[in-house]
């Protein structure tokens, strides 16, 4: 019989096709993973993976294995879900992307929490840390970047990018600047941001190489680092603030779209979540101001 553990140790290689950082997810050593998909391989009699230098790609016999393993773990997160649930309490555990603003999730998740009857489970990450976990049934919703997965639902609202600085920048009343206008500014990466690989794209095309004065994946931190007068950076517009200027970046016209994800097999259950609906209300109203 194949251990459950064994299959979230190969879940997570394909997930992220390196050892390394599987092991990290798992909260357990490279040596641990490695003798724990050894020990799966095996059990089926088949190698899972082929190892390179630069990638773990899957075999056949793992590409087979793959759409079995992620139904079965699915299967089991949602028989945890529903025995973790009391007949006076109903569980949401609810994905959401990084890059929106702490003071819009502190006032929607200070709304959903006086929903009586459910209790919220949130977990934090990059959108492409949350659909593996929204795909095995490990959360049952996400609000984040809707592309073209059949699992989105209600669209929050749509929004571009901007140029991020200080309101004391000399180039914050501007209200539009071309690359070139920023070429010799240090930069801050927000190494979480989903455009982000668009963002070093568009500068690359024009021949913008800025110093770096500092890489995070943390945005309340790069606007600290904005109003410090550290370097600037490019950002959603839903980070406006007071002490943060946000011209216009021309022809850099990346538009994301903030929506919520959800499980299908767990749909019946949240699709009539009050809590759920309450987040997702005042995060809207937050980007329309109203």
């Amino acid at each position: 019989m194949i251990e459950r553990y064994l299959i979230r140790y190969f879940l997570a290689v394909v997930d992220h096709g390196n050892f390394s950082r599987a092991a990290l997810q798992c909260d357990i050593s490279q040596p641990t993973l490695s003798a724990g998909i050894a020990k799966l391989e095996a059990q089926i009699g088949h190698l899972m993976f082929h190892r390179t230098n630069r990638r773990v790609e899957l075999t056949p016999a793992g590409t087979r294995f793959a759409i079995h393993a992620r139904r079965i773990e699915a299967e089991f997160a949602r028989a945890q879900n529903a025995m973790a649930e009391s007949d006076s309490s109903k569980l949401i555990r609810l994905g959401i992307i990084s890059t929106l603003p702490s003071a819009w999730i502190e006032d929607a998740a200070r709304q959903a929490c006086r929903v009586e009857g459910e209790k919220l489970e949130i977990v934090e990450g990059r959108m492409r840390e949350l659909l593996p976990r929204l795909e095995r049934g490990r959360i049952d919703a996400v609000i984040g970047v809707l592309g073209n997965d059949p699992r989105g639902r209600d669209v929050l609202f749509e929004e571009g990018y901007a140029l991020a600085m200080s309101d004391s920048h000399p180039l914050a009343s501007r209200g539009m600047l071309e690359a070139e206008d920023v070429a010799a500014m240090d930069m801050i990466v927000r190494r979480n941001c989903e455009a982000l690989p668009m963002v070093s794209r568009f500068f690359t095309q024009r021949g913008v190489r800025p110093f770096f004065a500092a890489r995070t994946v943390n945005d309340d931190r790069t606007i600290a680092f904005l109003r410090a007068g550290l370097g600037i950076t490019v950002m959603p517009r839903c980070f406006a603030q007071p002490g943060v200027a946000m011209p216009a970046l021309a022809g850099f016209d990346q538009q994301r779209k903030i929506g919520t994800l959800i499980d299908p097999a767990a749909a019946a259950r949240v699709e009539d979540s009050i809590s759920l609906s309450q987040f997702c209300r005042v995060l809207r109203e937050k980007a329309t101001g109203s």
